[in-house]
């Protein structure tokens, strides 16, 4: 950054600064004449991290990027300032007195008046104007600032909420069980409300995989998981438990009503069609289905392994059936 004059022999007029808008020209021209004018090269680092700080840059002509470093993990466009003409940045170091953690970057050749602390407070105590400017800016700066907080936290939870889906059958998948099961099974403790799960397995499935391919066992698991959610109610919920394993979350339910839900569901799986084309031959997909009801002072790992249970006595059985 090399400077080029001072701002009194410049050529460049106050009245293009917004901070300065509203206040005395002649008052304000009298306390910056000295303060430098640098000419800053385009990518040129004009400020970066926090070893440097206490002073304001004001843009004269050209422009800035300011990288916030709290963000760089986050895509580039949303956490660079662009600073334009007539506006600042550096404000808030002088203010606070701790040097700021953001990379200022030029980013196109550039002319920048440098304001040191002491001149710019010189300038807040000379002038109200200035003062109300600057409130007005770091206004801006907050909500800004909060507005990109709140986007931030949207895009997080997007993301938190897809790495809970599984990617092949698009349930729920098991660290959204393990996240929400144990709450769902505190809250029905706390008001007294049943709660049933059933267990869900493909049967044969290591079979349909050895004789159709595993390209054809994924789409039959589609399949499968597509006629699980279409059966269910709104307030139900199925994950990918592991493999060829679902499992059906009930609130609200006891085992009665579970149990005929676990019947419907065991028919329309029987009925559901894999291959549409009749190039390809028409297997049968079934599962077996284990239904268990939340118990007193039972907890997620415990009715888990109940429903397990049921439905390794559904397979014994002879598996395409619902026990208890």
């Amino acid at each position: 950054m090399d400077q080029l004059h001072t701002f009194a022999a410049s050529g460049y007029d106050i009245a293009a600064i917004h901070l300065f808008e509203g206040a005395a020209r002649q008052q304000v021209a009298a306390l910056i004449a000295d303060c430098p004018v640098k000419r800053v090269c385009a990518r040129e680092v004009v400020h970066d991290g926090p070893h440097k700080g206490g002073c304001l840059y004001v843009v004269l002509q050209g422009a800035l990027d300011v990288l916030h470093t709290d963000a760089r993990d986050i895509r580039m466009d949303n956490v660079i300032t662009k600073v334009l003409p007539g506006e600042c940045v550096g404000e808030l170091s002088v203010l606070d007195g701790e040097a700021t953690p953001d990379r200022i970057v030029a980013r196109v050749d550039s002319d920048l008046l440098v304001i040191e602390a002491d001149v710019l407070w010189k300038l807040i105590d000379e002038s109200n104007g200035i003062a109300r400017n600057l409130l007005r800016l770091l206004s801006f700066r907050i909500r800004a600032a909060n507005a990109q907080l709140r986007r931030r936290q949207k895009v997080g939870e997007f993301y938190r909420q897809l790495s809970m889906v599984d990617g092949l059958t698009g349930l729920q998948n098991r660290a959204w069980l393990n996240d929400n099961l144990p709450t769902m099974i505190e809250n029905a403790h706390t008001v007294n409300s049943p709660l049933s799960v059933i267990m869900v397995d493909l049967d044969h499935f290591k079979q349909f995989n050895d004789v159709h391919g595993h390209v054809s066992g994924d789409h039959a698991l589609q399949v499968a998981a597509r006629v699980i959610s279409a059966g269910l109610r709104p307030s139900d919920f199925a994950a990918r438990f592991g493999g060829e394993e679902l499992i059906v979350i009930l609130p609200a339910t006891h085992q009665k009503s579970a149990l005929l839900v676990a019947q419907r569901l065991c028919e329309r799986l029987r009925q559901a069609v894999v291959f549409s084309t009749a190039s390809r031959p028409l297997p049968h997909i079934t599962a077996s289905f284990g239904v268990a009801t939340l118990e007193p002072e039972q907890n997620a790992e415990a009715l888990i392994s109940a429903a397990d249970a049921a439905l390794y006595r559904a397979k014994q059985d002879g598996r395409d059936r619902v026990a208890l």
